[in-house]
């Protein structure tokens, strides 16, 4: 009988180390994957947010204009989206002259809806946008293809996102952005 407990003894001790061999593997696998799922978290928690906050400032831009034309103090405070960013908005009266052109050193109002193959793609959208046209607010060769139009103009411009671009699902990509410009200051 001393034989059996013996063996059994041996036996459990056996199991025992082989159970705490798999947790230390188990340990050594799980750490590393662990931190690399929680950094990711990170990341795509900063993303998101970054996101949200620029989709709230659009949001904030529809109603830059009040019924008397004056720009309102929700546009004073400026919009910015992943596609481009705004130039500070005069306070002003904004009045539409059709004979007026577009050129380098003016201001202009303009709305805006950007689409890659054919879709707009989020941020890529707004209205009542000031812009400074030669600033470099906007991607290259975004403002230099407004210059020459009159105000009450709809037309499409293309633009090629730098490949270094913030947000990483624009970067390197052709988009069409069709322009409405709304004034001349």
């Amino acid at each position: 009988m001393k034989k059996e407990n013996r063996k059994a003894a041996q036996e459990r001790r056996a199991k025992e180390r082989e159970a705490e061999e798999r947790k230390k593997k188990l340990t050594r696998i799980l750490v590393p994957v662990i931190v690399i799922a929680a950094l990711a978290v990170l990341v795509i928690g900063i993303v998101v947010t970054a996101s949200h906050s620029e989709d709230d400032n659009v949001k904030t831009s529809d109603s830059a204009y009040d019924s008397t034309g004056s720009v309102t103090a929700a546009s004073e405070a400026g919009a910015n989206t992943s596609a481009v960013s705004t130039a500070s908005v005069s306070t002003e009266s904004v009045v539409a002259d059709s004979t007026q052109t577009a050129k380098l050193g003016d201001t202009v109002v303009i709305d805006y809806v950007g689409k890659i193959d054919g879709v707009a793609f989020d941020g890529g959208t707004a209205e009542n946008q000031t812009l400074t046209l030669g600033s470099g607010a906007y991607i290259d060769g975004f403002e230099d293809q407004i210059v020459g139009h009159h105000p009450g103009e709809t037309f499409d411009i293309n633009v090629t996102f730098p490949d270094d671009y913030g947000a990483t699902d624009l970067a390197g990509k052709d988009a069409v952005f069709t322009i409405t410009l709304d004034s001349i200051q």
